[in-house]
């Protein structure tokens, strides 16, 4: 499982929850919404520290993660940060 951000979301979380070099941006498991990977959940994304890090990518000095215990949300795929820019929103595949 890789998990990979695209330059237009990286671009984006700088932007919308000003995120910059050393802070940390978590994707979380939550139930409900939409998703390809896990019928009746959807991913959600915060700024924290993490506690024990599945996956994870840094860029420019922010680190994105996925906590351990969410990563069988994944299915053992890989995941893909990026940004519609018709939608004005991440998206995730």
């Amino acid at each position: 499982m890789t998990l990979t951000i695209e330059p237009t979301a990286l671009d984006w979380f700088r932007s919308e929850m000003s995120v910059q070099k050393g802070e940390f941006v978590r994707f979380f498991v939550r139930m409900g919404g939409c998703s390809t990977a896990q019928t009746g959940f959807s991913l959600g994304v915060a700024k924290e520290a993490p506690k024990e890090i599945g996956i994870s990518a840094t860029i420019d000095g922010i680190t994105f993660y996925m906590e351990k215990e969410d990563t069988w949300y994944l299915n053992e795929q890989d995941l893909r940060v990026s940004y519609n820019s018709s939608r004005d929103e991440i998206e995730f595949s």
